[in-house]
């Protein structure tokens, strides 16, 4: 890509990461493949990796100019990831997904043009998994999530969990921010006013590494959360249009 400054990239591919080492370079070559012929940069978030992540992003940043490292000192966690993603995202477009290889970057491209085709009235547009690679208990926590989620929130999505997602980087800098904002985006963009659109996405089985998001430590955080998302919208006041005369 060349210089930012006199051609900036349309669109900016987020990846919060903590401790992926192994699987970095095999996904940033699926997400140049799948974006070639778009003016595009990526900007991994390490969110205080422990292990080669920070080596491994600085030796491929010097193969690729439009890869760029973003690094928080200790682990803050996957919002916060991702909203230090979106404030240094040049693109007006920001495109996320998961940094362990499970989000295939195939379908990066269906994503940017359904949300193009929905302008201006599509604030997201959301992945939803099909044959989804993971445990029969992950499986299962998840239908459980969504369930709980969708019936309150009433947010019409029924996997909120994936991370493969695009929207204007206006709309994601609009959103409050808190802990756990990332499981929550389709609620929050209609809050805004935006419709929602979705893609079904393949998923895969990871490569390399564990997981670093768990389940039963973060239970009752979520339920909290879910509370205080259902009361930022039945809080939420109707936006002045406003014109001068």
């Amino acid at each position: 890509m060349s210089d930012a400054s006199t051609n900036p990239p349309v669109v900016s591919v987020i990846v919060p990461v903590r401790n992926e080492a192994g699987n970095i370079a095999p996904l940033v070559g699926e997400i140049a493949a799948a974006l070639a012929g778009r003016r595009f940069e990526v900007v991994y978030v390490n969110d205080g990796s422990t292990d080669g992540t920070e080596a491994e992003l600085n030796a491929l940043k010097a193969k690729h100019p439009w890869l760029r490292q973003v690094k928080h000192a200790q682990s803050c966690g996957q919002s916060a990831a991702l909203r230090t993603g979106i404030r240094a995202a040049r693109g007006h477009i920001v495109v996320t997904l998961d940094g362990d290889g499970q989000n295939d970057p195939v379908f990066l491209p269906k994503l940017i043009d359904a949300l193009e085709q929905g302008a201006p009235k599509v604030g997201l547009i959301a992945g939803q998994r099909v044959g989804r690679k993971a445990t029969g208990f992950k499986k299962f926590q998840s239908r459980v999530a969504n369930a709980v989620r969708g019936s309150i929130l009433k947010d019409g999505t029924r996997d909120s969990g994936c991370g493969l997602k695009a929207f204007p980087r206006e709309v994601g800098l609009a959103l409050p921010y808190f802990d756990g904002l990332h499981r929550f985006l389709p609620a929050l963009v209609r809050r805004e006013g935006k419709d929602i659109g979705y893609v079904d996405v393949v998923d895969r089985p990871r490569q390399h590494g564990v997981s670093n998001y768990g389940f039963w430590d973060r239970l009752w955080i979520g339920i909290l959360d879910l509370a205080g998302v259902w009361w930022l919208i039945r809080r939420r006041k109707r936006v002045p249009e406003i014109s001068e005369v």
